[in-house]
């Protein structure tokens, strides 16, 4: 994938949610946590509700879970010191990372793809951390990786159809992708200044983006209809969600790094209430939302974001 910079802040109104967007959008907050952890953090979600994410149990582990039908399931890669479940599809496969040995340069994470009971190394070639992020409906995964730094060295990545591919851009991170794989969203980190936007990227085409008046946005997942969430923190430090509908804008992306100027786009910030921190981790085609809160007393929960009057029968 190649880089062409046209760089591109939005701009845009931004409401608080809970006043202007949730009078136009009836939404229902649901708080969550995995039985007994001390915090739970839920990823992504896939079309028919199921939840994936990663708790702390009282010893101090973390685990991977999913969340269907009500019911909790526990997700160890056999043997790791920890185990996180990032990405769930519409056949159930899911996809995430673990870390089997501390102090390994990096933070020695390594990528699964757990489908069907079994499970598969994902990691991309000749690199020693791999985090897979996303998995599609066909299958195609996305994330990045990097070696014995976090930033410095970590690229996007996409796998699709058995062969890896990467994002040019330095300390990026893909986290979604449209169906036919040709658009990607993420995250990346300006290395001369160390603040951290959000992109849009295709084909000879990469976008940033920033939520207004942030000093911070990452975007962390996008569904087939161009809805991307993600995390932003503003000028008091404190953290917000966010959801960016791009409408027409995502259509005709690929063919013009500057897109989103003149097509139609718009920024709403995501709080749950009483937070004093929410994160928006994945979002699903019917446009609902999951992520992560911190109470006022410093606990971490998962969120389920239900949009009603989006859903898309």
């Amino acid at each position: 994938m190649s880089r062409n910079i046209g760089y591109m802040i939005f701009w845009a109104t931004a409401w608080a949610f809970g006043t202007a967007w949730a009078a136009q959008r009836p939404s229902i907050f649901t708080s969550f946590d995995v039985p007994g952890a001390t915090s739970t953090t839920a990823w992504g979600i896939n079309a028919d509700g199921a939840v994936v994410g990663a708790y702390v149990d009282s010893a101090g582990k973390q685990h991977g879970f999913l969340l269907s039908a009500g019911d909790f399931t526990t997700i160890d890669y056999p043997g790791a010191l920890s185990t996180s479940a990032r990405a769930i599809n519409a056949q159930g496969d899911i996809a995430g990372n673990h870390v089997d040995v501390t102090g390994l340069p990096g933070g020695g994470s390594r990528g699964y793809l757990l489908r069907q009971g079994v499970i598969i190394d994902v990691n991309y070639p000749g690199h020693m951390n791999t985090i897979p992020q996303r998995i599609n409906d066909n299958g195609q995964i996305v994330g990045c990786y990097h070696d014995n730094d976090t930033m410095g060295s970590m690229h996007g990545f996409l796998f699709s159809g058995g062969n890896y591919s990467d994002l040019s851009t330095q300390a990026s991170m893909n986290n979604g992708v449209m169906p036919d794989g040709g658009v990607f969203a993420g995250l990346y980190t300006d290395m001369m200044t160390g603040v951290g936007h959000g992109y849009l990227a295709s084909t000879g085409a990469f976008a940033p983006f920033d939520f207004p008046f942030s000093t911070l946005t990452w975007a962390w997942d996008m569904n087939p209809s161009g809805e991307i969430v993600g995390q932003y923190t503003d000028a008091a430090k404190k953290g917000h969600g966010f959801l960016l509908s791009l409408g027409d804008s995502i259509a005709t992306f690929g063919a013009n790094p500057q897109i989103g100027m003149g097509g139609s786009f718009s920024f709403v910030s995501i709080d749950f209430p009483g937070a004093t921190t929410t994160n928006a981790y994945g979002i699903n085609s019917k446009g609902d939302i999951v992520g992560s809160y911190v109470d006022s007393a410093g606990k971490t929960h998962g969120f389920f974001l239900s949009r009603v009057s989006h859903r898309r029968e």
